[in-house]
């Protein structure tokens, strides 16, 4: 498989093609590389994002203020290892969800889908949401273990959980395997857009790079560029449902598995703009971009590297 909008070179040497179950690793591993990097991303982000949620019961922790003293402040709270809190759970999660991702969009590419008019954007929609149902568990854990702390340092409901292991334990033993797909309301819609906009952009952006013939053809800082161009499109579209979904994975459940604070997507994002304003809907949108901006950048420069080694072995093996 190639990329939408760039099968081919425009030098002598066509890109090899790539199974949809290499892929599926390739994607997966990229992701995960990409993940060691931006988790201390994810934990402040987290944090900022959480609160304000108490706001309509009376009380309004705010110990995180900006990036930078949001840092400083898991810190302080929770040592240097803090800021790689739910480290586990990403790793869990970005295997999960990007293997089905990148394999359900190999499929989609070698079928022809993608060269029809909006089959990328719905081919990238598609593989996200397959993608986000499978990894929802797994975003579950990573979002209670991300928030929590210490109780001056608490904003949102905390779970104690001690490990992912754990975590899953838990949340089965209490709620039943209903409870592990909790929140993935708000998750599908969130990696919907998300895959949408980065596989769409990131096709397009790289093409246009290599048709300004700026930098050499197969040289890395073009799937570099694109990156940089498709995270600036993932972060603003993503950050809305990124909060719902942030909420919603992290709010305490009643006996019976039923959210105490939201009803669901529509419920968040609606008692979110009454009480908090609709400015609260991009909480944390630097740390956001901070995160999802160079995690778009890493996954998908090494994901394209991955494919061209794999590309490379095949053509010798052949």
């Amino acid at each position: 498989m190639s990329l939408p909008g760039a099968q081919r070179a425009s030098g002598t040497e066509a890109r090899e093609t790539v199974a949809p179950a290499v892929d599926l690793v390739l994607g997966a591993s990229a992701c995960c590389l990409a993940c060691v990097f931006t988790n201390p991303l994810e934990v402040v982000k987290t944090r900022l994002q959480l609160q304000g949620e108490l706001r309509a019961r009376g009380t309004y922790p705010r110990p995180y203020r900006g990036f930078f003293a949001s840092v400083a402040a898991v810190i302080r709270a929770d040592g240097l290892c803090g800021l790689q809190k739910g480290l586990a759970a990403g790793l869990l999660y970005q295997g999960l969800m990007n293997g089905v991702r990148f394999y359900c969009y190999s499929l989609a590419c070698q079928a022809g889908l993608t060269q029809q008019p909006g089959g990328t954007v719905v081919a990238g929609a598609v593989a996200g949401a397959l993608g986000a149902f499978v990894g929802s568990p797994a975003y579950l854990v990573k979002t209670q273990l991300q928030a929590q702390t210490v109780a001056a340092m608490a904003v949102g409901h905390q779970h104690h959980h001690q490990s992912v292991l754990g975590a899953l334990e838990t949340i089965w033993r209490q709620q039943g395997l209903a409870g592990l797909w909790r929140g993935v309301g708000g998750a599908v819609p969130r990696v919907m857009v998300g895959s949408a906009a980065q596989l769409a952009t990131f096709a397009s952006a790289k093409a246009w790079v290599q048709k300004q013939q700026w930098l050499p053809e197969d040289s890395w800082l073009v799937a570099l560029a694109g990156g940089m161009i498709s995270s600036v499109a993932v972060a603003a579209v993503m950050t809305p449902f990124d909060v719902v979904s942030t909420r919603l994975y992290n709010q305490p459940v009643d006996g019976t598995g039923k959210g105490q604070l939201y009803g669901g997507l529509a419920d968040c994002l609606v008692k979110i703009w009454r009480q908090e304003g609709p400015l609260a809907l991009y909480k944390g949108l630097g740390p956001a971009y901070l995160r999802l901006g160079p995690h778009t950048i890493l996954s998908m420069l090494f994901w394209d590297e991955l494919r061209k080694l794999a590309g490379r072995g095949l053509h010798q093996g052949t």
